[in-house]
């Protein structure tokens, strides 16, 4: 799951950044308006984190253009405003959810981990594939009883094939959703972990259980039962 941080307070989204990072999602940042604003047009975000006040294009602003681009992309604001009227303006102008400063990081967590829940997207915490299990929630992942331990990385990668079963994925829709903007990927990094996936998810278990993870030649990568 993609998540962009638009916030001009450097300290404050970087850390946002860093604390979302440990749970498994792939967070991109933006100090300024226009340049979320850039982001937010261009790029597959699954969740927006937006600052109200913020340099040359403000947060209610850009919630307003966003909700023309991609209406369903869930939008928390961020502000110092605590007065009714200031949240009665963002949820108004096209947020879901409300969040004054300061926060608790965890307070913050629990919202995104509800607005991502929400059935215009709806995303249950705990995805099954034949018997294969992954919880959101607690990041276990199960084969049968066997419980299967997998890096922050390997996690989001599996998450995102289980969220779009039976469905053929490109390596650059991966990259789009499992990477940040930022990050130096190739699509052969896609293959390296998928192989990564394989070797946990499905070679120890071939002798009782048909592989999960196929590729598509010329195409891309599915899960599928």
């Amino acid at each position: 799951m993609r998540i962009l941080i638009v916030e001009d307070e450097a300290k404050i989204a970087h850390s946002l950044q860093k604390g979302l990072r440990q749970e498994s999602y792939a967070v991109d940042v933006a100090l300024t308006g226009s340049e979320g604003l850039s982001l937010a047009m261009s790029e597959p975000y699954d969740l927006l984190v937006l600052d109200i006040m913020l340099p040359d294009i403000d947060g209610l602003e850009i919630t307003q253009q966003v909700r023309k681009h991609t209406p369903q992309t869930p939008i928390l604001m961020l502000t110092a405003k605590a007065q009714l009227d200031d949240i009665v303006k963002g949820l108004r102008h096209g947020a879901d959810d409300y969040l004054t400063k300061p926060f608790a990081f965890e307070e913050l967590l629990a919202r995104v981990h509800a607005l991502l829940r929400r059935p215009a997207g709806f995303l249950p915490n705990l995805l099954s594939i034949d018997n294969l299990t992954l919880d959101t929630n607690t990041f276990e992942i199960k084969r049968g009883d066997n419980t299967i331990q997998l890096s922050q990385k390997e996690f989001a990668l599996l998450e995102y094939l289980m969220r779009n079963p039976n469905k053929i994925l490109t390596k650059d829709q991966i990259i789009a959703h499992v990477w940040d903007y930022e990050a130096d990927v190739l699509p052969n990094t896609v293959e390296v972990y998928i192989g990564y996936l394989r070797n946990k998810i499905d070679k120890p278990f071939k002798k009782n259980s048909k592989a999960l993870i196929q590729t598509v030649r010329g195409f891309g990568y599915k899960i599928s039962d």
